[in-house]
């Protein structure tokens, strides 16, 4: 005789059924909802989960695209009103990556140049962000070393002028959410699976320019080129930080360490 008799067999029935069903869970994120270029990425000695289709709308998802503006192939477009990175290609084509602008990234005008690459870079706050803001950055003063826990992320593109270096970067991120929109620090962020794409593509030498909002407007669309929100600090406590190098979550304030 079955033991599932009467009303509760059919509900006994469907828990089972349910269980049976549960979605696998890969880094957290349920497999279905992986996004193609966002999944697991091992990456030397670190392994960087899936990005949550959440923060992955179809703007903040890295694409080929048509390009108008008027810069030559093999340039870096920084467009900090529309939060959008583009690496310039031939005919008329270029790379699209979805960015976050802090405060340095704001005051980045003149046109520099790619001089240094690091991967999986260490961070330091300056000696400006401890003065500034004691409580924020005092307990990283002796520096964070690269992983997945460095508001730096995965790589960081260093930009000089005449040979000097501006202390600007565009580099990885952390911080998920701040993805297309302003914060009140850092340079030019990029999800880390991004900042890795453009690294392999991107040499010493490359020229990066910076759009101006009357450019973006131009180009983009009065919309468009107001993208976005500014976002408060993402902090949480340096114990975290410093007692675990394998949380994609753990993550300062996401200011760049260099800043000008």
């Amino acid at each position: 005789m079955s033991r599932f008799r009467g009303p509760l067999a059919g509900l006994s029935l469907a828990l089972l059924a349910a269980c049976a069903q549960q979605e696998e869970l890969i880094g957290g994120v349920p497999a279905s909802e992986i996004v193609d270029g966002y999944g697991v990425l091992d990456d030397g000695d670190y392994v960087l989960p899936p990005i949550p289709a959440q923060f992955l709308s179809d703007i903040n998802q890295r694409a080929v695209v048509d390009y108008n503006g008027p810069e030559a192939a093999g340039t870096i477009v920084v467009d900090p009103h529309t939060k959008l990175l583009y690496f310039v290609e031939e005919d008329g084509m270029a790379r699209r990556y979805a960015i976050a602008v802090g405060a340095q990234g704001l005051r980045m005008r003149r046109p520099s140049t790619v001089q240094m690459k690091r991967e999986w870079p260490s961070w330091t706050p300056t000696a400006n962000m401890l003065r500034r803001e004691p409580e924020v950055y005092g307990p990283f003063a002796a520096g964070i070393e690269g992983g997945l826990a460095n508001p730096l992320g995965s790589r960081a593109l260093n930009l000089f002028q005449n040979g000097r270096d501006t202390h600007f970067r565009i580099h990885g991120t952390n911080d998920l959410a701040s993805i297309g929109n302003s914060g009140s620090a850092g340079c030019i962020r990029m999800f880390n699976h991004d900042i890795i794409d453009l690294y392999e593509r991107v040499p010493n030498g490359t020229r990066v320019v910076v759009r101006t909002k009357e450019a973006s407007v131009e180009l983009e669309g009065e919309d468009l080129a107001n993208r976005g929100v500014f976002l408060d600090p993402n902090i949480i406590d340096p114990d975290v930080v410093y007692g675990s190098d394998d949380d994609e979550d753990d993550a300062v304030e996401e200011g760049d360490a260099e800043e000008a």
